[in-house]
């Protein structure tokens, strides 16, 4: 039976998150803001979750209807097959926003969404008494402009949570960010790639990771694991096929960090991400930042400069960067950052930029093309 499935993301990032499911091979892919849909059965739902890099879970969608009232939301609400997938003891938390809606108390909606779908497992199973001890199935609601979205959770513990980062240092930047950079900056495996700020190592991990093209979600399990008819040999056929999607290759991916202890995080997230042998890893200074190579792609997290205490010391660091990679050539560099005047400090407009936002803050990946010697 194939599903309409939704992977939300992060805004910017639906474009590459589109591809991936493209390229993993899933049917009727169509972005929209910060989510993607698709569409698929088990087979798919377990496939995204192993495969996305961008996404940030993957959504089964039960049903969209018109709510203006609590009363339409309830109809609307009881109306959809739920006892198709939860059984009578599965247990079904709600959780979900409203946006520009007429329906704006969360809890409200919370609680009649979870009354509407109770009456109808009670009718479905003839029970008055619903146990829910049995495995869950995480309701998932958005309401925006007066039209109600309801979904289960496939994932669990969102995507960005690959299981290799444990320890990190200040202010870590989420791993299907890092993943999204890594995508828009066009980094594939071919060439050197650099991160000369890589804190505790999520941008080269991710690059890595995509280099050998290998499935983020491999060493983790997901909600829908313990549901009938998504469990079984289902995952094992799906990351066995994951596993034969992997490519052995020679990839030169670089990253330092100024802080020692930083770089040894990094390695040993590196080491639980299996990808200890693709990077290698150094305590240098950015603003000494230089490689002999004629070419490759360079891509980092800058401090922001947030508190007004530190914006100084950032707008320093990046005229000092910029600097350093006027004397750099052949390599392609990709900066996020928040600060408003980042291409003044840095010394020259990026050729391209993309909006981004890393949590709720918003952000640019300042682009630039290598420059040319003289």
């Amino acid at each position: 039976m194939d599903y309409t499935l939704c992977a939300p993301c992060l805004l910017g990032l639906e474009k590459p998150a589109a591809e991936e499911l493209r390229r993993l091979g899933l049917k009727d892919v169509r972005a929209e803001n910060g989510r993607v849909y698709f569409t698929g059965g088990a087979e798919a739902v377990a496939r995204a979750n192993l495969g996305l890099r961008c996404g940030e879970r993957v959504l089964l969608e039960l049903g969209r209807f018109f709510a203006d009232s609590f009363d339409g939301l309830f109809e609307g609400v009881k109306a959809l097959p739920w006892e198709s997938l939860i059984p009578k003891n599965g247990a079904f938390p709600v959780r979900g926003h409203c946006l520009s809606s007429r329906l704006m108390s969360v809890p409200d909606c919370q609680r009649i969404i979870k009354k509407a779908v109770a009456v109808r497992l009670g009718a479905a199973y003839g029970q008055r008494t619903l146990a829910e001890d049995g495995p869950v199935y995480q309701i998932r609601f958005q309401i925006m402009k007066d039209t109600a979205s309801l979904c289960l959770d496939t994932t669990g513990a969102p995507l960005h949570k690959r299981g290799y980062r444990p320890a990190h240092t200040a202010a870590p930047l989420r791993e299907t960010l890092a993943a999204g950079l890594v995508a828009v900056a066009g980094y594939r495996g071919q060439g050197d790639f650099a991160d000369p700020f890589c804190g505790s190592g999520t941008i080269p991990i991710e690059a890595a990771l995509a280099a050998k093209n290998r499935a983020p979600g491999l060493n983790r399990r997901f909600a829908s694991m313990d549901w009938p008819g998504f469990d079984g040999t289902l995952w094992a056929r799906e990351r066995e096929a994951a596993g034969e999607r992997e490519f052995h290759g020679d990839y030169h991916i670089f990253a330092s960090d100024i802080d020692p202890r930083a770089v040894e995080i990094a390695r040993e997230n590196a080491r639980r991400a299996g990808v200890a042998d693709v990077v290698r890893f150094a305590a240098a200074d950015a603003r000494t930042f230089s490689r002999e190579t004629e070419r490759g792609i360079v891509l980092c997290n800058p401090p922001y400069g947030e508190r007004l205490s530190d914006r100084k010391e950032a707008e320093a660091l990046y005229a000092a960067f910029g600097r350093t990679w006027a004397g750099t050539h052949g390599w392609r560099l990709g900066i996020l950052s928040s600060h408003t005047e980042f291409e003044r400090c840095f010394g020259r407009p990026a050729d391209k930029k993309r909006k981004l936002y890393n949590g709720m803050l918003k952000c640019d990946l300042f682009l630039y093309q290598p420059l040319s010697p003289g």
